[in-house]
């Protein structure tokens, strides 16, 4: 069976391709670098990381965008031999305008090596190539209109890609239009139609998919007179809300799969403390030619039977703890912003263990000295120990769990003038810095410090010896660190990982014996 979410955690806005026998998936990562996550299965039911598409800081330059902006919707798809990758960056989103490149990369292989990506336009956002029978190349996108007055969501345009030249040729034509917010096209070709898939109704709970056919590329593209393709709008009983922005793939037995973002609320909040998740359906074609979900319907479902024909591959289970013995971090670890580079993280200066030099604050859109993880299930239990001698109160280094530099709570060691080293909890909640108490550590031997999440509560524990664990702060919310909360629009989803900062600027370190996370 094929289990919902098949990526749990922060994995929005997924889009998929199958090359042979092999299927792939590429997934939203904002501004954590390296961009664009990607998963390879050979079954549908069982997926593993592969890495990342966006390696370098020639492909993608993430400084200084905000929170929720940077690498949003990828598109990934294969044709002559080689795979092409649409991504968006998104450097600035918060006022009428947003300020977009969107560009595009290839590869011969998934593994890469991708080229540094050509600059294509700055119209709208989520956009997609479609690779038309014939070999012409259309960049389909939406257009985003910052005038007074106007629906910011102004429609799907089309536009040539020439592969010669690299760039958009010809007019860009709008193709559709409707009154709701649509975007996240996709183009697909089958039986004589041009298909439109389009993701609907904004990224929270309106969210859905719908679908538009015309007999010619240009249109004009009639809807679906079933409604939605899939939604759960209408429902607060599906445990997979806010599904939407969707791919398909067909199967090399024919069968067709629909993949798609969903998230799933924690109670008593609702909130969706794993973030956007990745989810796939099986979907069949009618006789008259339109898509529906099998079984009918339009929610989306927990489980479904693996395609037929394609034997179950699992992967080996990935490692819950890290001890930081290898050579480099392994692909589940991201860094906010910048490349993981020699000038401020080491896993060679004290081998066995990762060494932090402090930059930034956390709550800098530049350079911060951070790496984390996805919180992919709950309840969970996050770990390490660590080895650090702050000599000033502008030294700081521990275990963060992190939404975004508006949201994270964090346990942390520093130093103080009445008491030397201490260790203790702050937090910054929609932007408000505050710190919830410290005890003096001068005569720890070691620092060991955990966070444990069940449900919607957040507690952290320190040990000096491993072992004798003492509760630090005040149980936390940790359904704040969601898309649900706060009063600004937020698209990531809630990380654990390890931190040190020096704002003085004189770059002490930290060093951090081992990192786990598993669950309770």
């Amino acid at each position: 069976m094929i289990q919902n979410p098949i990526l749990p955690g922060f994995r929005p806005d997924p889009s998929i391709v199958r090359q042979g026998l092999d299927f792939y998936i590429a997934t939203s990562t904002f501004e954590w670098f390296p961009g664009v996550a990607l998963h390879h299965s050979r079954d549908l039911a069982h997926w593993r990381p592969i890495g990342h598409a966006l390696t370098r800081s020639s492909q993608l330059e993430l400084r200084g965008v905000g929170d929720s902006g940077g690498v949003w919707a990828p598109s990934l798809s294969f044709a002559e031999d080689k795979f092409w990758l649409i991504h968006t960056n998104i450097r600035q989103r918060l006022t009428n305008f947003k300020d977009i490149r969107i560009f595009l990369s290839t590869a011969p292989e998934i593994s890469g090596p991708w080229t540094d990506p050509i600059a294509l336009d700055s119209i709208g956002f989520d956009p997609s190539l479609f690779h038309d029978e014939d070999g012409r190349k259309w960049l389909v996108n939406m257009v985003w209109d910052f005038r007074k007055g106007r629906s910011r969501f102004a429609g799907i345009v089309l536009q040539e890609f020439d592969v010669r030249s690299e760039s958009l040729i010809g007019p860009r034509k709008k193709i559709f239009e409707k009154p709701v917010l649509i975007e996240g096209p996709n183009l697909y070709k089958r039986g004589g139609w041009y298909y439109l898939m389009l993701a609907e109704g904004g990224t929270g709970w309106n969210h859905g998919i719908s679908m538009a056919r015309s007999r010619s590329l240009w249109g004009p593209y009639e809807e679906d007179p079933h409604g939605p393709l899939l939604t759960t709008r209408d429902t607060l009983d599906s445990p997979l809300q806010k599904a939407g922005h969707g791919e398909l793939v067909e199967t090399p037995s024919g069968e067709w799969y629909l993949v798609h973002l969903a998230s799933r609320p924690l109670p008593p909040s609702r909130r969706c403390l794993l973030g956007r998740e990745t989810c796939l359906q099986k979907v069949e074609w009618t006789a008259d030619g339109w898509l529906r979900l099998a079984g009918g319907g339009w929610h989306p479902k927990l489980e479904w039977p693996a395609p037929q024909g394609l034997h179950a591959q699992p992967w080996p289970a990935l490692l819950e703890r890290e001890d930081f013995n290898a050579p480099s971090l392994d692909s589940r670890w991201s860094a906010l912003r910048v490349p993981m580079e020699k000038s401020w993280i080491s896993l060679a200066e004290r081998p066995g263990w990762l060494r932090l030099r402090g930059r930034d604050s956390l709550h800098s859109l530049f350079e911060q000295s951070l790496v984390a993880r996805r919180i992919e299930e709950i309840p969970l239990r996050i770990e390490t120990r660590l080895d650090f001698e702050p000599v000033g109160f502008t030294q700081m280094a521990g275990l963060i769990v992190y939404y975004d530099t508006r949201g994270h709570y964090y346990l942390r060691v520093t130093w103080n003038e009445s008491h030397g080293k201490v260790l203790g909890v702050v937090s910054t909640d929609e932007g408000s810095y505050d710190e919830l108490g410290d005890i003096a550590i001068g005569n720890w031997s070691s620092i060991y410090l955990r966070a444990e999440i069940q449900r919607e509560v957040l507690c952290f524990f320190a040990s000096a010896n491993g072992s004798d664990w003492i509760a630090m702060g005040p149980s936390l919310d940790a359904s704040k660190l969601s898309d649900d909360y706060g009063a600004a629009l937020r698209f990531t989803g809630a990380m654990a990982g390890v931190c040190c900062q020096d704002v003085g600027g004189d770059r002490s370190h930290a060093d951090f014996d081992y990192f786990q996370m598993s669950r309770l």
